[in-house]
């Protein structure tokens, strides 16, 4: 292994570009305490990736946004915070050889007590997922995707 090959190792790594992460789920409405089929896909960009394992991330995240001259504000107003946080291990640590791809398949349970996703007026509360790939630096993902859940 060369130097540049090294340097490029390394950059991966921190970059979390050692390998693209795609993640399957259900298009459609979901609802807490639902049982959420998932499909991860990890493929090497280049050398080999060890990993600790795949994870699929769930996040809830309230977001409010307010205008200036809206309810009497006088300046924009916006806040976010997180509601709900929680991974899911898909699979046990292993290796993804280089150029190679791997296909992992589980399930995640939603909380029973979720909120519905919604929007209203000021206030949008959302849900969203990604699939990863737990390994040393930064873990390459699939990215934040939404996730609709409905109300009971």
């Amino acid at each position: 292994m060369g130097f540049l090959d090294k340097l490029k190792g390394a950059v991966n790594a921190v970059t979390g570009g050692a390998a693209k992460v795609q993640i399957e789920y259900p298009q459609n409405l979901v609802f807490g305490g639902d049982m959420v089929p998932v499909k991860i896909t990890a493929t090497s960009t280049g050398a080999e990736v060890k990993s600790k394992g795949i994870f699929v991330d769930l996040e809830g995240v309230e977001d409010v946004s307010i205008r200036k001259g809206d309810s009497n504000v006088d300046q924009n107003v916006s806040a976010s915070k997180r509601t709900f946080e929680q991974q899911f291990q898909i699979a046990p640590a292993f290796v993804l050889a280089a150029g190679a791809t791997q296909l992992f398949e589980g399930q995640i349970q939603l909380p029973a007590t979720a909120l519905p996703s919604f929007r209203g007026n000021f206030v949008e509360h959302k849900w969203q997922i990604r699939g990863r790939v737990e390994a040393t630096g930064n873990d390459p993902d699939s990215g934040w995707k939404p996730i609709r859940l409905g109300a009971r």
